[in-house]
């Protein structure tokens, strides 16, 4: 062959290469993509303050059961290595089971970087929006996907009691 490649060259590598650029090209979009909602859903476990189990009713006689991260806050974490934020967590836990109540309602639904979790904007079924509930408890801080600060425990600011 006269070209600079072989064709077990091209064959072998430039196209798989290709098609694996071709293949992310046309999946990388329905990454990004939401569903509006609303989605009508069962509480079925919180497990931190900032995210929950769900049973979502997609369509009559189709549900699936997904965990939930709230959009637009960071709580605490359970398995901190500090004992104040542990404690922090176990408090904005109580605190989003109560707000939250037995349904909740989904909307602005993502996927991401969530770890097998969707996120989503989610209002307990009178309608309160518990990202901000909890933020103006002081359970959560703000978030908008940034790295969470190594020192996380030094950094926390104190968390108020819960209010209802």
């Amino acid at each position: 062959m006269n070209g600079k490649y072989s064709y077990p060259f091209l064959m072998r590598f430039a196209v798989p290469a290709c098609t694996a650029v071709i293949l992310f090209a046309a999946v990388f979009p329905a990454l990004a993509e939401t569903v509006a909602g609303p989605v009508k859903a069962e509480v079925l476990r919180v497990v931190d303050g900032d995210t929950m189990l769900v049973r979502a009713v997609v369509w009559p006689q189709h549900a699936v059961t997904v965990l939930v991260r709230l959009r637009g806050i960071d709580a605490p974490e359970i398995s901190a290595r500090c004992k104040s934020e542990r404690r922090a967590a176990r408090q904005a836990r109580f605190a989003l089971a109560v707000l939250a109540g037995d349904h909740v309602e989904l909307t602005d639904i993502g996927g991401g970087k969530y770890y097998g979790r969707v996120l989503a904007k989610v209002e307990s079924g009178d309608g309160v929006d518990l990202a901000q509930a909890m933020l103006q408890r002081g359970l959560a801080r703000p978030y908008s996907g940034q790295k969470r600060p190594s020192d996380a425990c030094a950094k926390m600011k104190p968390h108020r009691a819960v209010k209802d």
